[in-house]
């Protein structure tokens, strides 16, 4: 068994067969998974994982260094806008319309979809390179 780091074996995977630009995308309970992109069901009840307990749990494990918000959490979800801000204080921060976003998302190498049940708490992280900074 795994002692530190996340556990679950899908994510575990994604993470580690992550290269440089390469994206996962954290959702909440609503955002439409594009066909062929892996999703990974975390989702137990409304609220449960949360949106933030997953994201602190993956950027524990994950070098990120850009990501992408719909453009309508600023006016929709300011606080999860806001713990985004200080969680990811030295990455690069982009935002587009919700609809792009969701065009965007066929990309991802995964989507990691939570029980959170708040608009727009969904982001993707681009990965970048650890070389032991």
């Amino acid at each position: 068994m795994k002692k530190l780091g996340i556990l679950n074996s899908h994510i575990a995977k994604v993470l580690a067969d992550l290269g440089h630009t390469d994206t996962i995308v954290i959702a909440d309970v609503g955002l439409p998974v594009p066909d062929g992109v892996p999703k990974i069901d975390l989702a137990l009840t409304l609220g449960s994982p949360s949106f933030e307990d997953t994201v602190n749990a993956v950027s524990e494990d994950m070098v990120v260094e850009k990501l992408v918000l719909a453009e309508e959490i600023k006016a929709d979800n300011p606080q999860a806008l806001q713990y985004m801000k200080h969680k990811f204080a030295e990455a690069e921060l982009e935002f587009c319309p919700h609809e792009q976003f969701k065009q965007l998302t066929r990309k991802a190498k995964a989507v990691i979809r939570t029980g959170e049940a708040k608009p727009y708490a969904n982001v993707i992280l681009q990965a970048g390179v650890n070389f032991g900074k």
